[in-house]
């Protein structure tokens, strides 16, 4: 057992609090990795608020990037000292999901409880990663190699915000080139999504959120217009301004209440892409009888059904031959002990992405 740092939740809403745990040795498959950074996500914040329930006390974080410091007997593939991501995907490779390529629905994949209290009590392991800790016990399913070449804290928004949006956009939607896309919420997914877009070769990337200074922030990463969520029936105005209706329409953040209204932005034939998570028990309503005369369809995707060993190199690829924006994602550096202010901060809207530093 090794003693760490660890930002724990012991109550819904509540203040995460700088404590010590313990921290088993991996075992099997299992490898333990010394973190240099994890990015907040919207959903540590959603699952830490209770958006989602789960047992408590629990350590969040899921979007981390460090170095192997210990490896369990049955792990392959790695070294210690190896620069990796840590993600949330776990997967056992076998079960129909991870057979399909879909390893973020693995349905195979066991829980494991590597922390507990100083006293011994459990601590739950939120997501697979327990990531805002100096250190974490993950199955090797949960992370890939990083290249020299890529800082740690750049690489850590691999893990989940960069794997979501573009994902979503090449994985899940399929976009064509020569399509018109529209991306509603200019947040750190969102802002991935449209760079996912202008990858795919996409016609037209529309921005849509509540803010012109997050139209702006989009433009910067390749959309090519932007609407304010604001004004009265945006989707009549996404037709003045391109022309027509989408193909694909990504739904980035998690409000219930804009899945009411995505539908209205699409082509007959095209898809709406759910990608944010509104919290458990809500509800959205759309009109079944027009989505099937005009042949559109709904799209549910998590993490951008992405396989990390295939979307991966790629991406970083992309980011080193500086056609993938990272480094203007990251809006502020914390440290461990000033989480609670980069939660705040993140809460606020107008970060990209905060990064916990624990060096």
């Amino acid at each position: 057992m090794a003693r760490i740092r660890a930002a724990v939740c012991h109550e819904f809403g509540a203040p995460l609090r700088i404590e010590e745990v313990e921290l088993a040795a991996p075992t099997g498959r299992e490898v333990e990795v010394t973190l240099e950074a994890c990015a907040i996500c919207h959903s540590d914040i959603s699952y830490a608020s209770g958006a989602w329930g789960g047992d408590l006390p629990a350590v969040y974080g899921h979007e981390a990037a460090g170095h192997i410091t210990a490896l369990g007997a049955d792990a392959s593939g790695f070294s210690m000292g190896d620069r990796v991501l840590v993600t949330l995907i776990r997967s056992c490779g076998t079960c129909a999901s991870c057979a399909a390529a879909h390893p973020a629905i693995c349905t195979g994949a066991r829980r494991s409880a590597p922390i507990t209290s100083l006293s011994g009590a459990p601590v739950y392991q939120a997501m697979h990663c327990g990531a805002f800790a100096e250190r974490v016990v993950v199955d090797q399913s949960q992370i890939a190699q990083v290249p020299d070449a890529i800082p740690l804290d750049v690489a850590s928004l691999l893990s989940c915000g960069v794997i979501t949006g573009v994902g979503a956009v090449v994985n899940a939607a399929k976009v064509m080139p020569g399509e018109d896309v529209v991306v509603i919420g200019a947040g750190g997914v969102g802002l991935n999504a449209i760079q996912g877009a202008k990858l795919a070769g996409a016609r037209r990337i529309v921005a849509v959120d509540m803010t012109e200074a997050k139209l702006e922030d989009a433009k910067q990463f390749g959309a090519t217009d932007g609407l304010l969520a604001s004004a009265e029936k945006p989707w009549k105005q996404l037709r003045q301004s391109i022309g027509r209706l989408a193909d694909a329409v990504f739904v980035t953040v998690g409000a219930a209440a804009i899945y009411d209204t995505a539908p209205r932005y699409l082509a007959p034939g095209g898809r709406l892409v759910m990608v944010g998570m509104p919290p458990s028990g809500e509800t959205a309503r759309y009109a079944p009888d027009i989505m099937a005369s005009l042949g559109q369809k709904m799209i549910g995707t998590k993490m951008g059904d992405t396989v990390l060993s295939r979307d991966i190199p790629w991406l970083a690829d992309l980011y080193l031959q500086g056609r993938l924006k990272l480094d203007e994602l990251i809006s502020q550096r914390f440290p461990l002990e000033k989480i609670n202010e980069a939660i705040a901060d993140t809460k606020a809207g107008g970060a990209r992405r905060n990064i916990i530093h624990f060096n």
